[in-house]
């Protein structure tokens, strides 16, 4: 099913590019949607804060430093497409060591979100298609 006059897609010029074939947000009606957003910077493969070995393998991760960059990019593609940080009502957290990252997330996801509290979840997966510890999966209301 195509989508219908009111669906349209957004591509931030400033956020990471998509690692396949799907835009950064949908807006369907008043609801945008963005697709899984990762730390990585425009133009560029590697994770900030992500040491690998010769095999491609982490060995070392800024979980701190890959948070403040997701949230970065969010905030991109929100701009981009009409929207504002403020205007988040869902996110879906995904990390790859909640053990040891959770409590960094949950204290900067404090920082980033007092005056704004949208609904969240968070999950833990055994791996991401690139060599980061966190994405996050968003819907904003834009007005």
């Amino acid at each position: 099913m195509a989508p219908d006059a009111t669906s349209s897609a957004h591509n931030s010029s400033r956020a990471p590019e998509p690692v396949g074939l799907y835009p950064h947000a949908r807006r369907a009606g008043n609801l945008l949607f963005l697709s899984g957003v990762g730390p990585r910077q425009r133009g560029q493969q590697q994770v900030p804060g992500v040491e690998l070995n010769a095999n491609g393998a982490v060995v070392a991760y800024d979980f701190e430093r890959q948070c403040h960059a997701v949230f970065q990019n969010v905030r991109y593609i929100l701009e981009e497409a009409g929207a504002r940080w403020e205007d988040l009502v869902d996110v879906t957290v995904y990390l790859t060591n909640m053990r040891d990252d959770f409590a960094t997330y949950n204290r900067l996801y404090a920082e980033y979100f007092q005056s704004n509290q949208p609904c969240r979840t968070t999950v833990e997966v055994n791996c991401l298609p690139t060599p980061i510890a966190i994405e996050l999966k968003c819907i904003a209301v834009v007005s």
